[in-house]
């Protein structure tokens, strides 16, 4: 079983706006509305995958009831921790390109955190990997990612922007999956190759790093390696990154080698692109994607510079 953790689920809305820009009226083509957040749009494409998936997380309101209801309905098992407050919401307007306004979700309280972690130490006890995706809600620790790694008896994937992932590195994830952004800003370096290494040096076992287009940068224990697709995939790339995350889970859960893990992972995030809504795969795709995917083995800069 793999574990997703969404501390912050939303309702994720998204407009189809082919047209879009500020400043201007706009007719929206179509709607989508579903459950989301990172961890949770990673639960749904393992389950279209076949995976044995458990997404878990904090949920609460009426929004927080559609996240459960949204789930359920698409036969997704799921174990979210209720909290008194209001879930957010996420608007995803998809035109040229793709423009999204999260909101901040709930105040958490004390009791509801210390009530989670109960619930997460024992569904970890059984999952192969364990994920813990996207942002933190207010009220819940800094340092909580660090935490719940902690916890996890097996490997873990860490996926977190700014002080989430900056404090998260010392609970020693297995894999860490910042895009270029992140990275950047978790590091100070816009170079892939020494953020990678300055998060491995931090607590990171291995990291992929999403570049867009440009692939995924991986420093891992067995070497270093960049992977891409023969050329880009138009449509919507929001998913496209929790897509990387489910393939990376699902290798690792099957101990398949890291060029395999890679290629699988960089195909599964270009066939996402191709969905309108994040969370959303055809997996009938997959196979006419993984012979595009390249690999090339770069200097083995894995062992950390304090080892």
């Amino acid at each position: 079983m793999i574990l997703t953790v969404t501390l912050n689920a939303a309702i994720d809305d998204t407009y189809e706006v082919p047209d879009a820009r500020l400043g201007a009226v706009h007719r929206v083509a179509a709607v989508h509305s579903r459950p989301g957040g990172k961890g949770v749009n990673v639960a749904r494409v393992l389950h279209a995958l076949g995976h044995e998936v458990v997404a878990a997380g904090l949920a609460g309101g009426h929004a927080g009831r559609r996240i459960e209801e949204g789930l359920a309905s698409l036969g997704v098992p799921a174990a979210f921790t209720p909290v008194a407050a209001e879930s957010r919401r996420t608007v995803t307007v998809v035109g040229a390109e793709a423009t999204m306004f999260c909101e901040p979700g709930p105040e958490v309280t004390g009791a509801e955190w210390a009530a989670f972690r109960a619930g997460f130490e024992s569904l970890a006890r059984d999952a192969a990997v364990v994920v813990l995706s996207g942002s933190l809600p207010p009220g819940v620790p800094p340092d909580a990612y660090a935490r719940l790694a902690r916890l996890a008896p097996g490997p873990v994937i860490l996926d977190a922007d700014g002080e989430a992932l900056r404090l998260g590195l010392a609970g020693g994830p297995g894999i860490v999956k910042p895009n270029a952004e992140e990275l950047a800003r978790a590091t100070g370096t816009g170079d892939a190759a020494a953020g990678a290494r300055a998060l491995r040096e931090a607590g990171a076992e291995a990291v992929v790093a999403s570049l867009g287009a440009g692939g995924v940068f991986a420093e891992t224990p067995d070497g270093v390696l960049r992977a891409a697709l023969d050329r880009p995939v138009p449509g919507n790339p929001t998913g496209a990154g929790d897509a990387l995350v489910a393939g990376l889970a699902a290798g690792l859960a099957a101990g398949l080698p890291w060029p395999e893990r890679l290629r699988r992972a960089v195909a599964l995030a270009a066939c996402a692109v191709g969905s309108p809504v994040a969370g959303e795969i055809d997996p009938a795709g997959l196979p006419a994607l993984l012979p595009r995917v390249t690999l090339r083995t770069e200097e083995n800069h894995a062992a950390r510079p304090h080892e």
